[in-house]
């Protein structure tokens, strides 16, 4: 497992993601993502469906949270689809989809099925040091908060 979070870590240093600073774990999660250039389009998905409190909260909660340019690979106009109010319903299926309840550490994470906080399954493998979730790679993993755990994800993952 220690090869994966190397292997995790120099393909995140690979995309340009800065790694977490040590007092991120003082902040929550959404704190920690709002710090973070790369995760803009989260954090506005995540107050437009109204999920800021929720992950303020106790929690905990591991969220694998897509970057901006993992967004950027929906087809054109879906962000902006997604963040219209009356999507509201659908963002917060996709966004909760993206968050297992539990702080599940790189070094804890195990191939097979997890339930999410929107009640579906994602699909977690590991292969050759190499972490999908449901098709999106683990780019960088274990990024504290004070509620939790964030693994960085290449891609938006959708709930069936």
């Amino acid at each position: 497992m220690r090869k994966t979070i190397s292997t995790c870590a120099a393909v995140a240093a690979s995309f340009g993601i800065a790694l977490a600073a040590g007092d991120s774990a003082k902040k929550d999660i959404v704190d920690v993502a709002a710090g973070d250039e790369n995760f803009a389009t989260l954090v506005a998905a995540v107050k437009a469906a109204g999920l800021v409190d929720t992950l303020k909260g106790d929690g905990p909660y591991t969220v694998f949270a897509p970057t901006n340019s993992a967004f950027g690979k929906l087809p054109d106009g879906a962000v902006e689809s997604l963040l219209k109010p009356e999507n509201k319903g659908k963002l917060t299926k996709v966004l909760t989809y993206h968050v297992v309840p539990g702080k599940v550490m790189a070094k804890d994470v195990a191939a097979g099925k997890v339930k999410t906080a929107s009640g579906d399954e994602l699909t977690i493998s590991v292969d050759g040091g190499v972490v999908m979730v449901d098709g999106a790679k683990v780019v960088k993993t274990d990024i504290e908060a004070s509620n939790g755990v964030i693994h960085v994800i290449d891609s938006v993952v959708m709930p069936e």
